[in-house]
């Protein structure tokens, strides 16, 4: 028996997977936001930058925040080739994270579907598909008898309201544990020096001749030459801390998960015309949810219209499952830019860097985030992923119009 497994049996208490440490008075870089995003990029500053003077300020627990309330979905089958070059390099990092960290993020590839129910969407899905086969993506249109074989659980005869024309199938896709990737940045960022510090909230961005020089703090002031807001469904409060205005709107996503069922379901499965995503977990739970609700909100509350609109939607797919009991809801925080991709990258407030504005595809990007984000903040160079996503590209007329791949982007 292996002496761990032993050590865990007998009793004895597991090490801490970070620690808590004295805030100090000053550091080279502050992150606001201990989500996934933040988290990665402390990590990849320290591992491959060797940036250690580093603190993670998170105003609750950290993945308290949209890290803890989304479907934990992976894809790269987006509409743009800005967008599949990005998504595609940050599923390649999930899919080495567990060897990477010495942690299991439990990643499961599945395959996605993005189903189209007119002849409409068959011609956008036949677009994202060569856009993405160009980019090197595996993502091909599928039809109905290909779709038996891949998801038969799918009702594709012609009585529902929405009969299923074709599909996207993105092999690649899949799911993973968001907790465990949030656990995982955490105790690898701990390890490498950078300090975490929860239940500390920032109240104040200073800024001095045009640049950051810290942030104030329900604990006191904190000193620092390089800031990052990473947070979410915040981001535009937190800029306006610093005299900037952001083209950001927050709207609330709701979700919920059914009871334990028996495994049936291997792929993910959205469709853009129904509002509506569904994915089974590990445990046998049916995760379900649709796009944004329709009025701007920091409510993090459920409501009956979201449940009434959801499940009359998926028994339109899965006509089966209308005994199935839903046990909980929730609701995170989607911050949506005009073109629907996020805001990434220098400001124009000197060390103030951003992260934000992911809508409701955030969670996928944040190995691929932190890592290009921390190359950014160690060196001063953009990289040529986040490029496209930077803040002047409204000015510059330069949008990345991602809505047709992200407006349900799950």
């Amino acid at each position: 028996m292996p002496f761990k497994l032993l050590r865990h049996g007998l009793g004895a208490r597991p090490r801490r997977m970070w620690h808590d440490r004295p805030l100090k008075d000053r550091y080279d870089v502050v992150i606001i936001g201990g989500g996934a995003h933040g988290l990665a990029c402390a990590y990849y500053l320290a591992r491959d930058h060797g940036v250690t003077d580093v603190a993670v300020l998170e105003k609750s627990y950290i993945g308290s925040g949209g890290s803890g309330r989304n479907t934990a979905i992976l894809r790269s089958n987006y509409l743009t080739p800005e967008g599949v070059r990005f998504y595609d390099a940050s599923l390649d990092l999930y899919e080495g994270l567990s060897a990477d960290l010495d942690f299991n993020v439990m990643f499961s590839r599945r395959g996605h579907l993005t189903l189209a129910h007119d002849d409409g969407s068959v011609r956008t899905m036949r677009r994202r598909a060569e856009v993405n086969r160009l980019e090197g993506v595996d993502s091909r249109l599928v039809f109905p008898d290909e779709l038996a074989s891949i998801c038969p659980q799918l009702d594709l005869s012609d009585r529902p309201r929405f009969p299923i024309h074709a599909a996207l199938y993105h092999p690649p896709g899949g799911i993973i544990r968001h907790d465990a990737v949030v656990w995982g940045y955490a105790r690898g960022a701990d390890e490498r020096g950078v300090d975490i510090h929860q239940y500390t909230e920032v109240t104040g961005i200073d800024v001095a001749a045009g640049a950051v020089t810290g942030v104030q703090t329900t604990r006191g002031p904190v000193a620092a030459g390089t800031v990052l807001s990473a947070t979410a469904g915040w981001a535009s409060d937190l800029a306006a801390m610093a005299g900037l205005r952001l083209p950001l709107d927050t709207f609330p996503l709701q979700a919920c998960v059914t009871e334990p069922l028996k495994p049936f379901l291997d792929v993910v499965v959205v469709s853009g015309s129904l509002h509506v995503y569904i994915s089974q977990s590990g445990r046998g739970e049916l995760v379900m949810g649709a796009s944004v609700d329709p009025f701007t909100s920091y409510s993090t509350a459920g409501s009956l219209d979201f449940l009434e609109g959801l499940s009359g939607h998926v028994l339109e797919l899965f006509p089966f499952l209308s005994q199935v009991r839903i046990l909980r809801q929730w609701a995170g925080l989607c911050e949506m830019p005009p073109d629907y991709s996020p805001l990434m990258g220098v400001t124009p407030v000197r060390g103030f860097f951003l992260d934000a504005g992911w809508g409701t595809y955030g969670f996928k990007a944040s190995p691929i985030c932190g890592k290009t984000l921390a190359e950014l903040i160690a060196t001063g160079r953009t990289p040529g992923l986040i490029h496209p996503f930077r803040l002047s590209r409204f000015a510059e007329f330069d949008p990345v119009g991602e809505k047709g791949a992200a407006a349900v982007g799950h």
